[in-house]
């Protein structure tokens, strides 16, 4: 037995510590250079792949490698990345082809998730076909969702679906989130609708390839009928499959609130919890067999078997993109308990590190990858040279301050924001669910398998009922979260600096900066308009219309644009996170042109976000919003030197009913410096007539939004002749159904050569007057903000390139 016990202890405390470290500086320089290649706003030509490998292979050959080998390998790395990326961006979906009719064959790649009044799924294309049966060279994963009373859809079954796509595209803003990103991040081409009607066929109902997504499929339905339609369904879902599709907005809103979505990711707490107890077992069991400790040193049987047991639950939670970050780091860390290595933690996480990226170098793109590492980063760094306290509380208030000091100016470059209460919260959350509730789900899921024995799972549940309502009251305090302002690039560096010496030992000289090294990061605000100034930005809000009118005394939004039955709207999405990057902490005036979805829609996600001094509206009653003052023709005001002038609806003379639709809409003008922008939101052409003969030359603007998202209901030739502006902007959704802005519009714009712009193209649009009568602009956001994975489409011969007009300054 003793001679079993010395085996099973293994040799590995007598192997040198840090034995590869040599790899460690070669594999961070490695994740450096994929980072890196992600910065850059467009994939590099073919040939600078070689060049990267002559490059590389030189570095390599010197005797006296020095930063040689390093910059070799991050030279690796950014030539890893861009073959990676160059793979994918093979064969993309023809933007011709946006939103025509076609047929897909395929297997659907994903749990489909139900949205209420519709189904989406990921579909892996085997083949695709024309309306006239042409073939199309096209395959690879797409983003359907099914509107239609849709069949059962079942994960890995075969199906013809009649569908329209349109290219990888998303919305694109300052400080809106990168849908784009995401889509490239998870290896989608393409997204679009099953068209009604149109005969879907179900071909094979077998899983395929995907049978261990079915049978995930198949334990969430077990789920659901177990629980039936409560609360935390979604929550026991994602503890346990890893289908975080089901959550309301609501409660993933309070989880972010409070800094406890981390929690409900199954990641490397859930996966290291499991592994742990897996591995302690084994080990424990293994020493008392004196013929398998002969055979196989415990530690290692131990190593095994718990990675053996991380790889069940990653395969359970379907192999996700986190799981998948975990698994790879419990595989390093176990190998070297099995190849009797000690590394120093430090080595152990970059080579994790490394394996992630050489696993997935999209895996950069994902906030969750820089999170994960980064918190593990941080308490190596707070923690790990310090003796460790006795008492538990004590150890979890020094790792929660770490985290939360160490991660904040990460957090607020992601996100803009941070939890203030995260702190507190998570050290009573965390080892509640990491002990307590994770190991109840689990198991009692387990056992609810058995017939009869689904009482447990039903209690858990109630648990969780009370544990996200407690989230939700906590959450809903006005000061749960900070949000600060996008500010410049170079206060980040100092930020950074900044938590590393507050959270660095206390023997170390200098700590006492790292507060005054935070404080640019919450004092320096992004620029504002001088006196006299107007900064307008079209903002980029889909098929619908949102603008921001700032000067130095005050801000005007204009509309708030659409809102959805899936929870989507644009003024929590779009108008909000604008606003904030950009230090607006307060809203002076909301006008809403009239109560239409595309155009009211986000007013009441604004309204609770921001505070809003006045709302005018050209349908006040119809908006649903107490104390909404009508919109008057004659009224206006001056902030800082600009003038702001409604022009339109005027009160009718004879009486008669007020105009209702989009004919009520607001019409605003705003001049400076004898500049001036003119929106007119959706009215139509007979109030535009009416608009010319009243006011004739008063309507000149030198940037006209056009009227309804350029439908040809608007902006008729009189008035555009009247209003001659030196840009015409248009509103409207990338490959929209309406086919808006109509070719009618864009060739009578053409017609008398006034450059056009396309927010659905452009993304949002800025434009600067002066008070001394210069105007800068249109500066479009899509080019701006430009990335490898940035669909940036073909400008017809109406939408002109900022850059192309060269009597207007462009600044990038």
């Amino acid at each position: 037995m003793e001679q079993a016990k010395t085996l099973s202890e293994g040799p590995s405390s007598r192997v040198p510590a840090g034995s590869g470290s040599g790899l460690a500086p070669l594999g961070l320089a490695f994740a450096l250079g994929v980072a890196c290649f992600y910065l850059l706003p467009q994939l590099p030509p073919t040939w600078t792949t070689g060049v990267y490998a002559v490059l590389a292979a030189i570095l390599t050959m010197f005797r006296r490698p020095g930063l040689c080998r390093p910059v070799a390998a991050l030279l690796v790395g950014v030539l890893y990345a861009q073959v990676h990326t160059a793979v994918q961006l093979a064969n993309p979906f023809p933007e011709r082809l946006a939103r025509a009719p076609l047929t897909l064959v395929g297997r659907i790649a994903s749990l489909p998730a139900d949205l209420g009044q519709a189904r989406r799924f990921l579909f892996e294309v085997e083949q695709a076909d024309t309306a006239d049966g042409a073939p199309l060279p096209f395959t690879g994963l797409v983003r359907l969702s099914w509107y239609e009373e849709a069949q059962r859809l079942r994960a890995g079954e075969r199906w013809r679906l009649p569908v329209r796509l349109k290219p990888r595209h998303g919305l694109s803003n300052p400080g809106g989130f990168d849908y784009e990103r995401w889509l490239f991040e998870q290896g989608i081409k393409a997204t679009g609708t099953v068209r009604r009607g149109a005969g879907a066929q179900r071909l094979d109902p077998g899983p395929g390839p995907y049978r261990l997504m079915r049978l995930r499929q198949n334990f969430n339905e077990h789920l659901a009928a177990v629980l039936g339609p409560v609360r935390s369904l979604p929550l026991v879902q994602a503890l346990v499959t890893g289908d975080q599709s089901g959550f309301e907005r609501t409660d993933w809103e309070a989880m972010t609130r409070t800094g406890t979505s981390h929690l409900v990711a199954i990641s490397g707490l859930n996966l290291g919890l499991i592994a742990a107890v897996a591995f302690f077992l084994i080990r424990a069991l293994w020493s008392r067999c004196p013929s398998c400790a002969l055979t196989l040193a415990a530690p290692r049987a131990a190593a095994l078997g718990a990675f053996g047991a991380a790889f069940a639950y990653a395969a359970l939670a379907g192999f996700s993109v986190s799981t998948q970050r975990a698994l790879i780091m419990a595989a390093v860390l176990f190998a070297v308990l099995v190849w009797e290595r000690t590394p120093r933690h430090w080595h152990a996480l970059i080579l994790a590190l490394t394996g992630v990226l050489l696993w997935d170098p999209r895996a950069a793109l994902s906030f969750g990858f820089w999170l994960s590492f980064a918190a593990v980063a941080v308490l190596l760094f707070n923690l790990g040279q310090r003796l460790p306290r006795r008492d538990l509380w004590s150890r979890l208030g020094r790792a929660q301050w770490a985290v939360a000091v160490g991660l904040l100016p990460l957090l607020l470059l992601l996100f803009g924001r941070v939890s203030a209460i995260s702190p507190l919260v998570n050290l009573v959350a965390e080892p509640l669910f990491t002990l307590i509730l994770f190991p109840l789900v689990l198991g009692s899921a387990l056992l609810s398998l058995v017939p009869g024995l689904t009482l447990p799972l039903v209690l858990t549940a109630q648990l969780l009922n009370w544990c996200l309502a407690a989230l939700a009251w906590i959450a809903a305090f006005p000061w749960a979260v900070v949000a600060l302002p996008l500010g410049p690039p170079w206060v980040w560096p100092f930020a950074f600096l900044g938590v590393g010496l507050l959270l660095a030992p206390r023997g170390l000289p200098g700590r006492w900066l790292g507060l005054p090294l935070l404080l640019p990061l919450v004092l320096v605000r992004p620029p504002a308009p001088a006196p006299g100034e107007l900064w307008f930005t079209l903002l980029d809000v889909g098929q619908g219309l949102s603008a921001v009118l700032r000067t130095r005394d005050g801000t005007l939004v204009f509309d708030t644009g659409p809102a959805f039955d899936s929870g989507f709207t644009a003024g929590a999405a779009v108008v909000a996170p604008f606003l904030t990057a950009a230090g607006v902490t307060r809203v002076d005036v909301l006008m809403v042109s009239h109560a239409d979805r595309d155009h009211a829609g986000g007013a009441a996600a604004l309204l609770e976000r921001l505070p809003v001094g006045l709302v005018r509206s050209g349908e006040p009653a119809a908006l649903g919003v107490a104390g909404v003052e009508a919109c008057r023709a004659g009224d206006g005001w001056t902030w800082s030197g600009v003038r702001f002038a409604i022009l339109y609806p005027a009160v009718p003379p004879d009486g008669s009913a007020a105009p209702r639709g989009n004919d009520a809409s607001c019409v605003l003008r705003v001049e400076t410096g004898g500049r001036s922008v003119l929106l007119t939101g959706d009215l139509g052409q007979r109030p535009e007539s009416d608009l010319v003969q009243r006011l004739g030359p008063g309507l000149a603007s030198d940037v006209l939004v056009a009227g309804h998202h350029g439908s040809p209901t608007s902006t008729g030739a009189a008035f555009l002749d009247a209003v001659a502006p030196r840009w015409v902007l248009y509103a409207s959704g990338y490959a929209n159904h309406f086919g808006f802005p109509s070719r009618e519009v864009r060739e009578r714009v053409a017609a008398r050569g006034i450059p056009a712009l396309d927010t659905g193209v452009s993304g949002a649009i800025e434009v600067r007057l002066g008070a001394d009568g210069s105007l800068t602009g249109p500066r479009a956001w899509r080019e701006r903000a430009r990335r490898v994975w940035t669909q940036v489409g073909a400008a017809g011969a109406d939408q002109a390139a900022p850059e192309r007009d060269a009597g207007l300054p462009i600044s990038r």
